[in-house]
């Protein structure tokens, strides 16, 4: 679980950096796209682990599909932060609770298709991949992010 957590602030951490240098040309920031971020992270992973072009081009779309996935559960966490919010300043507990197990199912939603992505894009390394790949966690570096998650394989 630790290293879990650990995994998902570095990720996190990562995201963070990658949005903040998103910049137009007059200086102003720019969040990336969601092809953007997978076009990075594919990148990042292609830098560290000498990802083939078919690894690039798999992993592409391994990590669009789940960028696609989860915006609809996105969409949905937006809503019920707004439910939340409002119960809250209504002190309507039966709502907040209510809301908060919805939050809960949809952040297991997005912790689900995140992990699914990764396992795919897991079973596409070689053997000498997978073994750069798992040290990334033990030497403290993020492993990229699709929305600040990735947790690696242990």
């Amino acid at each position: 679980m630790l290293k879990s957590l650990t995994h998902f602030c570095l990720a996190a951490a990562f995201t963070v950096a990658l949005i903040s240098a998103q910049t137009t040309g007059t200086g102003t920031h720019m969040r990336p796209t969601p092809a953007q971020m997978v076009q990075h992270r594919v990148q990042f992973l292609t830098t560290l682990l000498s990802l083939t072009a078919d690894q690039q081009t798999q992993a592409t779309t391994i990590f669009t599909n789940a960028q696609t996935a989860d915006s609809t559960v996105h969409a949905s966490l937006k809503t019920a932060d707004t439910a939340l919010k409002t119960a809250i300043q209504n002190n309507d507990t039966a709502t907040i609770e209510q809301t908060a197990t919805t939050i809960g199912n949809l952040h297991a939603q997005t912790v689900a298709t995140e992990s699914k992505a990764e396992a795919a894009f897991y079973s596409i390394l070689t053997a000498d991949q997978k073994t750069k790949y798992n040290s990334l966690g033990t030497q403290g570096h993020s492993r990229g992010g699709m929305g600040g998650e990735f947790r690696g394989a242990h």
